[in-house]
């Protein structure tokens, strides 16, 4: 008897998809994309339509024929790549190679993988949407237009392996804006005075100046909050007004992608990338005593929707568990921005029946963390408002008016699950039995010198918030972008905070003078919105990037023609010369950050290293004194050094992260050099062991054939890319 075949991304959500539909049914896993643009070329005709070039993905040849063979004696064919843009295109691209031996092909769509929603997705499968097809090619054609044409003018203006994204340069130029007006701030200095009363009850209580003479309080200095200070206890005060009022604060939305990468930065310490990979493996599936199974919803989306069913769910949990108190009357719809997508639900527990506490003996930490967050703001979203008290008392003595606020928290609501951050509920203590009209001794006074502060750099969570607000990018790319400015070392963390490097400024300074408006927010913005209206119908593909190509492709032919006096614009003169002609020596950059060379270049190929170029942090600490380490160069490369030198003399070989893949082998893999001055990656057991590579070892497991590691290579052609080594499989570098 035929069987129906189906077709997902992942072999985790095979597993769990399977043991629902049973024997009846062959799922199979595409591993993501099957095709994809050239690596060698632009891979587009841009005088026919911005045609894109798709080729098979190297590797995939034989999963192809396995998933054509298994098409030809399968009844029905069922495509349930995700739920989103990439997931239609790579449906697209799957019903290209399996319409040549079936024409039973519909697609899926699985929003949930349970077995009813599995289920349900397969009685109402339906053809390809060809618009969501068109806005992807758009999105991945208007990418590479970017990334292969501004790349390449980084590489001959800097050097070789840069990358430039349509977004990832939005980005980053927000960072390094950001870092500017922290630079360009002028702290002001001001003061503010607080007193301590005594109430006709005998209670003390503090109070804060907020008025003098009907104006708000200004201090700016010290001379000025003493005379205050010597008039303020000079007056007679009493308890001008006194006014309470019942507050409503009502729950937050259920999470969407972005507000999800949000919360659990803030709350979970987590990274962007760490929620998006530990969300995804919620949603694929869990190995629960009934089996695999999918705790959540689909973590890409950008609607606040929920199902009526999944309504009432909540309210009968929270009926049941918290009592009919915590129900509000008519159930909760939360409002979409306008510009969100509406295609799927908001992220949320795909059962009720599985409360964290009953799956956290099978979660690891960061899976529990996530989905209790996830559990927690969803029921919450259908509880009651909290109900506080907040109380302003003013007091008045002459031109002076103090005022104390306080709130009491009558009803906790929704709060009894999710918490309102400490940050938010700031309040004094009010005395209980004080009233309007009676006297308030002053018993002290506490002046207080302050500067204003400077925006704070963003962090992950802050950029996701300002990249949303703004319509720049997919929330599901965020991660990936952000993790892109890190690995490039455009952008690095202090603490929590994304500060840009010295080299992405110069990247950004560049992009930003060649390229305004391209890399700009209004611009990236409005081609997010174009992609919207090709996904619904509204906009012709081609049309679109047209409109976009031609001012792009003017700037980029400008940057072309001044790519050489951009070049010497970038060099900087020094007081040095050349110990091999006496040329003059000037600043430049390299792979490595920025060098000394000889002006008389190429005649004289004489560098050096730059004098006061700053120590590369590590986060390693120096195993004899504790002080931390610091990369340095040396006669044999790159290695690790006390940044106490010369008290303290203690170096370590500069390592990859990545363990040896020998077998049996305790080595990790190191930075070391040649005889001949060429940087390669041995094993930290040679000569035990003699493993050894010319390309640098990454920590990152291969997609493909789940090899520990991938190898960063660097062509002409091609820039840098990450390849496997066990299975060869290529990973593009470029994002958008």
């Amino acid at each position: 008897m035929p069987k129906s075949l189906v077709i997902v991304e992942s072999d985790a959500k095979a597993k769990t998809i399977n043991r629902y539909l049973g024997n009846e049914y062959v799922v199979r896993a595409s591993v993501g994309h099957i095709k994809n643009l050239p690596k060698n070329r632009l891979g587009v005709d841009i005088d026919n339509g911005f045609e894109p070039e798709y080729i098979t993905i190297r590797g995939r040849g034989k999963l192809l024929s396995e998933l054509r063979k298994l098409a030809a004696a399968s009844d029905r064919v069922y495509l349930a790549t995700d739920p989103d843009r990439e997931g239609e295109a790579i449906a697209q691209h799957l019903a290209e190679e399996i319409g040549k031996v079936s024409a039973a092909v519909r697609r899926v769509l699985f929003h949930e993988i349970t077995e009813d929603a599995i289920r349900e997705a397969i009685r109402q499968a339906h053809d390809i949407d060809n618009d969501r097809v068109e806005a992807q090619k758009a999105r991945r054609v208007m990418d590479r237009l970017v990334g292969y044409q501004v790349s390449p003018f980084l590489w001959q203006t800097l050097y070789r392996g840069l990358s430039a994204g349509r977004v990832q340069s939005v980005a980053l130029r927000l960072v390094c804006e950001r870092e500017e007006e922290i630079q360009n701030f002028k702290s002001r200095e001001y003061w503010t005075i607080e007193a301590e009363f005594l109430s006709k009850g005998r209670e003390v209580f503090r109070s804060k100046l907020i008025r003098i003479d009907g104006r708000d309080a200004d201090i700016p200095d010290e001379s000025e909050a003493n005379r205050h200070g010597g008039t303020i206890q000079k007056q007679d005060y009493r308890v001008e007004n006194l006014a309470k009022k019942i507050v409503e604060r009502k729950p937050f939305p259920p999470y969407t992608t972005s507000t999800l990468q949000q919360d659990a930065v803030r709350r979970l310490g987590m990274t962007t990338k760490q929620v998006m990979a530990v969300a995804q493996q919620l949603y694929e599936g869990i190995d629960l005593p009934e089996g695999r199974t999918g705790l959540i919803t689909y973590m890409r989306t950008d609607s606040t929707r929920l199902a009526a069913s999944a309504v009432e769910e909540a309210r009968r949990y929270v009926a049941e568990n918290y009592g009919l108190e915590y129900v509000p009357q008519k159930p909760r719809f939360f409002r979409n921005k306008k510009s969100a997508q509406d295609a799927h639900e908001a992220i949320r527990p795909t059962s009720l029946q599985r409360p964290p506490n009953r799956v956290a003996s099978y979660l690891n930490p960061n899976q529990k963390k996530l989905y209790t967050l996830i559990w927690n703001r969803y029921i919450a979203c259908q509880m009651a408002s909290a109900k506080i008290e907040q109380t302003s008392l003013d007091i008045a003595g002459g031109p002076y008016l103090f005022r104390t606020t306080g709130s009491v928290v009558q009803f906790r609501g929704f709060m009894q699950l999710y918490e309102v951050e400490p940050e938010e509920e700031a309040s004094s203590r009010i005395p209980e039995r004080i009233r309007k009209g009676e006297p308030a001794e002053l018993k002290e006074i506490f002046p207080g010198q302050h500067f204003t502060k400077p925006p704070a750099r963003y962090n992950e969570s802050s950029l996701v918030k300002e990249l949303d607000n703004l319509g720049i990018g997919r929330p599901s790319t965020y991660a990936l972008i952000i993790s892109t400015l890190l690995e490039r070392k455009y952008a690095e963390k202090e603490g929590r905070s994304l500060k840009p490097t010295d080299l992405g400024k110069t990247v950004k300074d560049i992009v930003v003078n060649q390229f305004p408006d391209i890399f700009n927010v209004g611009f990236t913005a409005r081609m997010e919105q174009a992609l919207d209206r090709i996904e619904s119908g509204e906009k012709d593909r081609a049309a679109v990037l047209d409109g976009f190509y031609k001012p792009f492709g003017e700037a980029v032919h400008r940057a072309m023609e001044n790519k050489q006096a951009i070049r010497e614009a970038l060099q900087e003169e020094t007081d040095h010369t050349c110990q091999k002609c006496g040329s003059g020596l000037v600043v430049k950059w390299g792979r490595n950050g920025r060098f000394m060379a000889c002006s008389a270049y190429p005649e004289c190929r004489y560098t050096r290293p730059l004098e006061d170029a700053p120590e590369e942090k590590t986060g390693v600490r120096c195993e004899t004194c504790g002080a931390p380490m610091a990369i340095k160069t040396g006669r044999f490369g790159r290695f690790l050094a006390c940044t106490r030198y010369p008290d303290c003399k203690s170096t370590k070989p500069l390592t990859t992260g990545v363990r040896c893949p020998e077998p049996d082998c305790p080595g990790e893999i190191l930075e070391r050099r040649s005889g001949r001055g060429k940087t390669f990656y041995g094993c930290s057991a040679y000569p035990k062991c003699k493993f050894a590579t010319w390309n640098r070892p990454v920590p990152k497991p291969c997609d493909q054939c789940g090899n520990s590691y991938l190898e960063l290579r660097s062509t002409r052609a091609k820039g840098e890319s990450l390849r496997c080594p066990k299975c060869k499989a290529e990973y593009e570098v470029h994002t958008a």
